[in-house]
Protein backbone atom coordinates (compact mmCIF):
# COMPACT_ATOMS: atom_id res chain seq x y z
CA UNK A 1 0.00 0.00 0.00
CA UNK A 2 1.08 3.88 -0.74
CA UNK A 3 1.23 5.83 2.02
CA UNK A 4 0.72 9.81 1.18
CA UNK A 5 2.56 12.22 3.45
CA UNK A 6 -1.04 14.50 4.27
CA UNK A 7 -4.34 12.50 5.53
CA UNK A 8 -7.99 14.54 5.93
CA UNK A 9 -9.64 13.76 9.03
CA UNK A 10 -13.36 15.14 10.49
CA UNK A 11 -11.71 16.35 14.05
CA UNK A 12 -14.39 16.73 17.08
CA UNK A 13 -12.41 19.73 18.80
CA UNK A 14 -15.26 20.18 21.53
CA UNK A 15 -18.63 18.18 21.92
CA UNK A 16 -22.09 19.79 20.65
CA UNK A 17 -20.02 21.84 18.07
CA UNK A 18 -20.12 20.57 14.08
CA UNK A 19 -17.04 18.56 12.82
CA UNK A 20 -14.39 20.26 11.30
CA UNK A 21 -12.34 18.75 8.19
CA UNK A 22 -8.64 19.16 8.40
CA UNK A 23 -5.42 17.83 6.88
CA UNK A 24 -2.95 16.50 9.19
CA UNK A 25 0.43 14.77 8.57
CA UNK A 26 -0.19 10.56 7.81
CA UNK A 27 0.95 9.41 11.71
CA UNK A 28 3.80 6.58 11.86
CA UNK A 29 2.78 3.62 14.08
CA UNK A 30 4.80 2.73 17.11
CA UNK A 31 5.40 -0.94 18.35
CA UNK A 32 2.46 -3.30 17.76
CA UNK A 33 0.27 -0.72 16.20
CA UNK A 34 -0.65 -0.51 12.08
CA UNK A 35 -1.63 2.55 10.24
CA UNK A 36 -5.10 2.01 8.17
CA UNK A 37 -5.79 3.20 4.80
CA UNK A 38 -9.45 3.61 5.49
CA UNK A 39 -12.51 2.49 2.57
CA UNK A 40 -15.01 3.02 5.12
CA UNK A 41 -16.26 4.06 8.43
CA UNK A 42 -19.30 3.34 9.78
CA UNK A 43 -21.92 6.17 11.63
CA UNK A 44 -22.59 5.11 14.49
CA UNK A 45 -24.87 6.07 17.60
CA UNK A 46 -21.94 6.00 19.71
CA UNK A 47 -20.53 8.70 17.70
CA UNK A 48 -23.44 10.83 18.54
CA UNK A 49 -22.89 10.85 22.16
CA UNK A 50 -19.35 11.38 22.13
CA UNK A 51 -20.43 14.43 19.47
CA UNK A 52 -23.17 15.25 21.72
CA UNK A 53 -20.97 15.41 24.50
CA UNK A 54 -23.37 12.33 26.81
CA UNK A 55 -20.30 10.36 27.02
CA UNK A 56 -17.61 11.76 29.57
CA UNK A 57 -13.82 13.04 29.24
CA UNK A 58 -12.77 12.31 25.32
CA UNK A 59 -9.65 13.02 23.91
CA UNK A 60 -9.78 16.08 22.66
CA UNK A 61 -9.58 16.95 19.96
CA UNK A 62 -10.83 13.41 18.75
CA UNK A 63 -11.78 11.99 15.31
CA UNK A 64 -14.82 9.74 15.99
CA UNK A 65 -15.43 6.75 14.36
CA UNK A 66 -15.18 3.15 15.62
CA UNK A 67 -16.42 0.68 12.56
CA UNK A 68 -13.72 1.08 10.79
CA UNK A 69 -12.78 -1.18 7.42
CA UNK A 70 -9.34 -0.42 5.51
CA UNK A 71 -6.41 -2.35 4.66
CA UNK A 72 -3.07 -1.95 6.46
CA UNK A 73 -0.69 0.49 4.90
CA UNK A 74 2.01 0.18 7.56
CA UNK A 75 3.21 -1.80 10.38
CA UNK A 76 5.34 -0.85 13.27
CA UNK A 77 7.84 -3.26 15.03
CA UNK A 78 6.67 -6.49 16.65
CA UNK A 79 3.04 -6.95 15.02
CA UNK A 80 2.17 -10.33 14.96
CA UNK A 81 -0.45 -12.13 12.42
CA UNK A 82 -1.07 -9.43 9.88
CA UNK A 83 0.45 -8.34 7.00
CA UNK A 84 0.99 -5.14 4.65
CA UNK A 85 -1.94 -4.75 2.57
CA UNK A 86 -4.67 -7.11 4.32
CA UNK A 87 -8.22 -5.74 4.64
CA UNK A 88 -8.97 -5.23 8.66
CA UNK A 89 -11.52 -3.91 10.49
CA UNK A 90 -10.96 -1.97 13.60
CA UNK A 91 -13.73 -1.62 16.61
CA UNK A 92 -14.29 0.40 19.41
CA UNK A 93 -12.74 -1.29 22.06
CA UNK A 94 -9.22 -0.24 20.77
CA UNK A 95 -6.93 -1.83 23.68
CA UNK A 96 -6.88 -2.83 27.30
CA UNK A 97 -4.19 -3.01 29.71
CA UNK A 98 -4.28 -6.69 29.71
CA UNK A 99 -3.60 -6.83 33.43
CA UNK A 100 -6.24 -5.86 35.33
CA UNK A 101 -8.18 -8.52 36.92
CA UNK A 102 -11.14 -7.62 34.18
CA UNK A 103 -8.60 -8.63 31.82
CA UNK A 104 -7.38 -11.93 33.10
CA UNK A 105 -10.38 -13.09 33.66
CA UNK A 106 -11.31 -13.23 30.45
CA UNK A 107 -13.41 -9.88 30.48
CA UNK A 108 -11.62 -7.76 28.80
CA UNK A 109 -14.74 -5.64 28.07
CA UNK A 110 -14.53 -4.42 31.11
CA UNK A 111 -10.89 -3.63 31.58
CA UNK A 112 -10.15 -0.64 33.71
CA UNK A 113 -7.93 1.05 31.51
CA UNK A 114 -9.16 0.35 28.59
CA UNK A 115 -8.78 2.65 25.18
CA UNK A 116 -11.80 3.30 22.74
CA UNK A 117 -11.84 3.63 19.23
CA UNK A 118 -13.26 7.65 18.22
CA UNK A 119 -13.22 8.19 21.83
CA UNK A 120 -10.08 8.08 23.64
CA UNK A 121 -8.42 7.46 20.50
CA UNK A 122 -8.27 8.96 16.86
CA UNK A 123 -10.94 6.95 15.19
CA UNK A 124 -12.47 5.95 11.66
CA UNK A 125 -13.50 9.74 10.51
CA UNK A 126 -10.57 9.60 8.10
CA UNK A 127 -8.64 8.58 5.57
CA UNK A 128 -5.89 6.74 8.04
CA UNK A 129 -5.85 5.64 11.04
CA UNK A 130 -3.64 3.86 13.89
CA UNK A 131 -4.83 0.82 15.44
CA UNK A 132 -3.34 -1.41 17.79
CA UNK A 133 -2.37 -4.91 15.52
CA UNK A 134 -4.02 -7.15 18.05
CA UNK A 135 -7.65 -5.27 18.40
CA UNK A 136 -7.71 -5.52 14.42
CA UNK A 137 -9.40 -8.48 12.98
CA UNK A 138 -8.17 -9.77 9.01
CA UNK A 139 -11.32 -9.31 7.16
CA UNK A 140 -10.51 -11.41 3.81
CA UNK A 141 -11.36 -9.42 0.62
CA UNK A 142 -15.29 -10.25 0.08
CA UNK A 143 -17.73 -8.01 0.85
CA UNK A 144 -18.90 -4.28 0.12
CA UNK A 145 -16.10 -2.00 2.55
CA UNK A 146 -19.67 0.16 3.59
CA UNK A 147 -21.54 -2.78 4.18
CA UNK A 148 -18.97 -4.44 6.06
CA UNK A 149 -18.20 -1.47 8.48
CA UNK A 150 -21.57 -1.38 10.61
CA UNK A 151 -20.51 -5.07 11.59
CA UNK A 152 -17.65 -3.81 13.29
CA UNK A 153 -19.84 -2.36 16.35
CA UNK A 154 -23.82 -2.43 15.62
CA UNK A 155 -22.71 -6.02 14.68
CA UNK A 156 -20.46 -6.68 17.30
CA UNK A 157 -22.14 -5.30 20.78
CA UNK A 158 -25.63 -6.29 19.06
CA UNK A 159 -24.05 -10.17 18.91
CA UNK A 160 -23.15 -9.42 22.27
CA UNK A 161 -26.37 -7.78 23.80
CA UNK A 162 -27.95 -10.83 21.67
CA UNK A 163 -26.42 -13.60 23.35
CA UNK A 164 -26.85 -12.39 26.40
CA UNK A 165 -30.26 -11.94 25.88
CA UNK A 166 -30.62 -16.18 25.95
CA UNK A 167 -32.20 -18.72 23.96
CA UNK A 168 -36.05 -18.05 24.02
CA UNK A 169 -37.63 -18.32 20.78
CA UNK A 170 -39.53 -14.81 21.24
CA UNK A 171 -37.09 -11.77 20.56
CA UNK A 172 -38.25 -8.20 21.15
CA UNK A 173 -36.27 -5.31 19.98
CA UNK A 174 -36.80 -2.47 20.72
CA UNK A 175 -34.89 0.53 18.37
CA UNK A 176 -34.86 -0.50 15.03
CA UNK A 177 -32.05 0.92 13.85
CA UNK A 178 -28.50 -0.34 12.28
CA UNK A 179 -28.01 -3.18 15.66
CA UNK A 180 -31.66 -4.53 15.28
CA UNK A 181 -31.55 -4.84 11.23
CA UNK A 182 -28.52 -7.32 11.63
CA UNK A 183 -29.89 -8.92 14.64
CA UNK A 184 -33.08 -9.46 13.08
CA UNK A 185 -31.62 -10.97 10.87
CA UNK A 186 -29.50 -13.39 12.43
CA UNK A 187 -32.78 -14.18 14.88
CA UNK A 188 -34.67 -15.09 11.90
CA UNK A 189 -32.01 -17.51 10.57
CA UNK A 190 -32.10 -19.43 13.70
CA UNK A 191 -35.45 -19.69 13.69
CA UNK A 192 -36.34 -16.92 15.96
CA UNK A 193 -39.44 -14.65 16.47
CA UNK A 194 -38.51 -11.35 16.54
CA UNK A 195 -40.89 -8.86 17.39
CA UNK A 196 -40.08 -4.85 16.23
CA UNK A 197 -40.58 -2.10 18.13
CA UNK A 198 -39.84 1.85 17.08
CA UNK A 199 -40.96 5.10 17.51
CA UNK A 200 -44.78 5.02 17.91
CA UNK A 201 -46.32 5.84 14.39
CA UNK A 202 -43.14 5.06 12.76
CA UNK A 203 -44.66 2.96 9.57
CA UNK A 204 -41.58 2.78 7.54
CA UNK A 205 -39.29 1.25 10.35
CA UNK A 206 -42.09 -1.07 10.87
CA UNK A 207 -42.04 -2.40 7.55
CA UNK A 208 -38.25 -2.42 6.87
CA UNK A 209 -38.49 -4.80 10.63
CA UNK A 210 -41.09 -6.93 8.75
CA UNK A 211 -38.88 -7.15 5.36
CA UNK A 212 -36.02 -8.51 7.25
CA UNK A 213 -38.50 -11.36 8.82
CA UNK A 214 -40.04 -9.55 11.93
CA UNK A 215 -43.18 -11.70 12.72
CA UNK A 216 -44.66 -8.29 14.44
CA UNK A 217 -43.97 -4.37 14.46
CA UNK A 218 -45.07 -2.28 16.54
CA UNK A 219 -44.60 1.37 18.71
CA UNK A 220 -42.82 0.76 21.66
CA UNK A 221 -45.68 2.14 23.61
CA UNK A 222 -47.42 -1.30 22.43
CA UNK A 223 -47.54 -4.78 23.55
CA UNK A 224 -46.86 -7.41 21.95
CA UNK A 225 -49.13 -9.97 20.87
CA UNK A 226 -47.54 -12.50 22.67
CA UNK A 227 -45.46 -12.29 26.13
CA UNK A 228 -41.53 -11.78 25.20
CA UNK A 229 -38.67 -14.32 26.31
CA UNK A 230 -36.10 -11.80 26.08
CA UNK A 231 -35.80 -8.06 24.90
CA UNK A 232 -33.12 -6.02 23.97
CA UNK A 233 -33.17 -2.23 24.25
CA UNK A 234 -31.10 -0.49 21.82
CA UNK A 235 -32.76 3.11 21.70
CA UNK A 236 -30.89 5.37 24.18
CA UNK A 237 -34.51 5.76 26.30
CA UNK A 238 -34.83 4.79 29.62
CA UNK A 239 -38.52 4.87 29.22
CA UNK A 240 -38.50 1.39 27.49
CA UNK A 241 -37.14 -0.49 30.57
CA UNK A 242 -40.32 -0.66 32.54
CA UNK A 243 -41.72 -0.87 28.81
CA UNK A 244 -39.77 -3.72 27.89
CA UNK A 245 -40.33 -5.00 31.17
CA UNK A 246 -43.83 -5.33 31.02
CA UNK A 247 -43.64 -7.25 27.27
CA UNK A 248 -41.44 -9.98 29.16
CA UNK A 249 -42.48 -13.08 30.49
CA UNK A 250 -41.55 -14.32 34.14
CA UNK A 251 -38.43 -15.30 34.16
CA UNK A 252 -37.71 -13.18 30.90
CA UNK A 253 -34.65 -10.75 30.43
CA UNK A 254 -34.31 -7.17 29.30
CA UNK A 255 -31.09 -6.33 27.84
CA UNK A 256 -29.70 -2.69 27.53
CA UNK A 257 -27.69 -2.90 24.73
CA UNK A 258 -26.29 0.70 24.18
CA UNK A 259 -23.45 2.88 26.17
CA UNK A 260 -25.58 5.71 27.28
CA UNK A 261 -29.03 5.55 28.17
CA UNK A 262 -31.35 8.80 29.35
CA UNK A 263 -32.57 8.22 32.77
CA UNK A 264 -34.74 5.05 33.88
CA UNK A 265 -37.88 6.35 35.36
CA UNK A 266 -39.12 4.29 38.40
CA UNK A 267 -41.21 1.47 38.39
CA UNK A 268 -43.53 -0.87 39.86
CA UNK A 269 -41.27 -4.30 42.00
CA UNK A 270 -44.39 -5.97 40.28
CA UNK A 271 -43.00 -5.76 36.62
CA UNK A 272 -39.64 -7.11 37.99
CA UNK A 273 -41.07 -9.64 40.06
CA UNK A 274 -41.47 -13.35 38.96
CA UNK A 275 -37.37 -13.61 38.17
CA UNK A 276 -37.60 -11.13 35.76
CA UNK A 277 -33.60 -10.22 34.85
CA UNK A 278 -32.77 -6.50 33.61
CA UNK A 279 -28.67 -6.20 32.62
CA UNK A 280 -26.84 -3.99 30.75
CA UNK A 281 -23.99 -5.00 27.86
CA UNK A 282 -20.92 -2.78 27.99
CA UNK A 283 -18.16 -2.97 25.37
CA UNK A 284 -17.00 -6.23 23.44
CA UNK A 285 -14.25 -8.51 23.88
CA UNK A 286 -12.11 -10.27 20.75
CA UNK A 287 -13.82 -13.06 21.21
CA UNK A 288 -16.89 -11.73 20.33
CA UNK A 289 -15.33 -9.99 17.14
CA UNK A 290 -14.17 -13.42 16.23
CA UNK A 291 -17.86 -15.44 16.66
CA UNK A 292 -19.59 -12.65 15.12
CA UNK A 293 -17.40 -12.40 12.03
CA UNK A 294 -18.11 -16.12 11.49
CA UNK A 295 -21.52 -16.27 12.26
CA UNK A 296 -22.54 -12.98 9.72
CA UNK A 297 -21.69 -14.65 6.47
CA UNK A 298 -23.25 -18.35 7.47
CA UNK A 299 -26.17 -15.98 8.47
CA UNK A 300 -26.42 -14.23 5.29
CA UNK A 301 -26.92 -10.78 6.81
CA UNK A 302 -27.55 -8.28 4.36
CA UNK A 303 -26.92 -4.63 5.17
CA UNK A 304 -28.73 -1.75 4.45
CA UNK A 305 -26.51 1.15 4.25
CA UNK A 306 -26.47 4.99 3.29
CA UNK A 307 -23.32 6.25 2.30
CA UNK A 308 -21.86 9.88 2.89
CA UNK A 309 -18.52 10.97 1.03
CA UNK A 310 -16.21 11.96 4.47
CA UNK A 311 -16.95 15.42 4.34
CA UNK A 312 -20.65 15.28 4.94
CA UNK A 313 -20.12 13.72 8.38
CA UNK A 314 -21.86 16.51 9.76
CA UNK A 315 -24.70 15.60 7.65
CA UNK A 316 -24.86 11.79 8.11
CA UNK A 317 -24.58 12.70 12.26
CA UNK A 318 -27.75 14.68 11.82
CA UNK A 319 -29.83 12.30 10.04
CA UNK A 320 -28.69 9.65 12.47
CA UNK A 321 -29.93 11.62 15.09
CA UNK A 322 -33.11 12.87 13.10
CA UNK A 323 -34.01 9.16 12.05
CA UNK A 324 -33.53 10.10 7.95
CA UNK A 325 -32.27 6.93 7.25
CA UNK A 326 -33.27 3.01 7.71
CA UNK A 327 -30.47 0.47 8.78
CA UNK A 328 -26.69 1.82 9.23
CA UNK A 329 -24.83 4.57 7.56
CA UNK A 330 -20.99 4.70 6.28
CA UNK A 331 -18.39 7.45 5.43
CA UNK A 332 -16.47 6.96 2.02
CA UNK A 333 -13.03 9.09 2.34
Amino acid sequence: MSVMSVMRAMVLDRPRIPLVMRERPVPQPGAGEILVEIAACGVCRTDLHVVDGELPNPKLPIVPGHEIVGHVAAMGAEVIGLTLGERVGVPWLGATDGACPYCRSGRENLCDHPVFTGYTRDGGYATHTIADARFAFALGEQGDAAQTAPLLCAGLIGWRSYRMAGEGAALGLYGFGAAAHILAQVATWQGRRVFAFTRAGDTASQNFARSLGAVWAGGSDQLPPEPLDAAIIFAPVGALVPAALRAVKKGGRVVCGGIHMSDIPSFPYAILWEERQLVSVANLTRADAREFLAVAPRAGIKIQVTRYPLAEANAALDDLRAGRFEGAAALIP
